[in-house]
């Protein structure tokens, strides 16, 4: 199992300080025995943190289990409050040991006041976003993206994007199955880019039964095996291409042809982890038709090759087994 530690501090908020236990923990879903993570929570101080909701929560741990913790995660943070000494000293020397920080939220701002992310770029809620630059300015804030993701460096925007970027960190681990299975049992979107918008004006239609952008989607959905031409996609929602893209855009923050390659990318992952598919025949099911498009948007998107990301995940795999 791989191990998470999570910071709490007085007055957290407790839906943040849950995100990661509910993800990574999967407290809560009836699938703990399943968990593929340890999670611990701890504090500077250990013993009793009070919260705003009206309720204490007793934290066992203190600073020593980032020591061993592969991964780290301040789940929010308090504006200006100071990040201490004692603090500041033990997330160093979890990233200089390797360990990857995560800033859920405004937990950014303690990442940023910790000077790892100095020359850097992360992102925050965006409220908080213009504050955090100009506190900070040897940190570029980004507030126009959900999370991103810089390997040893994670951070996100809140509340909900906390748990879109928790889901991205569990497919990174261990593969779009387990992370689309989780995302089913907490009745999630199996997957949001971390570069789609933070705000989009018409998120969820009132009638969704009704809404012709979603019936599109599900269409492409069923359709990534085929070609995908934009006058064809818009016809099915019955809509001029100009009307459909500036629709489409409204309804996800995406414009349809990086929706529909994210779409793509996403199929042909499943299909690396879980088939023992040729990468002619990978590309050829998930859309992208030959394996040299499949190795170009795999690597741009995702930073390694097709055969690597197979060959880390059948390692994986063959892991949590034994």
């Amino acid at each position: 199992m791989r191990s998470v530690a999570v910071l709490a501090f007085d007055q957290i908020s407790p839906f943040h300080l849950s995100v990661p236990s509910l993800v990574f923990g999967r407290i809560g879903t009836g699938g703990e025995r399943d968990a593929r993570y340890h999670v611990d929570i701890c504090a500077e101080q250990p013993g009793i943190i009070s919260t705003p909701a009206g309720f204490d929560i007793v934290v066992h741990h203190g600073l020593d289990v980032l020591e061993h913790a592969e991964t780290v995660i301040i789940p929010s943070w308090k504006r200006h409050q100071p990040l201490t000494e004692p603090t500041r000293a033990a997330l160093h020397r979890a990233h200089e040991r390797g360990s990857r920080i995560v800033g859920l939220c405004l937990g950014s701002w303690a990442i940023a006041a910790s000077g790892l992310a100095d020359g850097r770029e992360i992102t925050t809620h965006w409220s908080a976003a213009t504050e955090l630059a100009r506190s900070f300015p040897a940190v570029r804030v980004r507030a126009d993206t959900l999370w991103s993701d810089h390997g040893d460096l994670v951070t996100s925007a809140g509340v909900a994007a906390a748990l879109d970027c928790c889901l991205h960190l569990v497919r990174s681990d261990f593969g779009s199955h387990l992370a689309t299975e989780l995302a089913r049992t907490l009745v999630l979107a199996p997957h949001r880019g971390g570069s789609q918008a933070q705000y989009i004006p018409v998120a969820v239609p009132e009638a969704l039964d009704d809404d012709p952008i979603e019936h599109a989607m599900v269409w492409a959905r069923t359709h990534l095996d085929e070609p995908v031409d934009l006058d064809t996609w818009a016809r099915t929602a019955l809509m001029s291409r100009r009307t459909f893209t500036r629709r489409f855009r409204d309804r996800t923050g995406s414009s349809p042809q990086q929706w529909l390659l994210h779409q793509r990318i996403d199929r042909a992952r499943l299909l690396l982890e879980s088939t023992d598919d040729t990468m002619e025949r990978v590309a050829a099911e998930s859309g992208l038709s030959t394996a040299v498009n499949l190795r170009h948007h795999f690597h741009r998107q995702l930073g390694t090759s097709p055969a690597t990301h197979r060959a880390l995940f059948r390692r994986t795999a063959i892991g949590s087994r034994s």
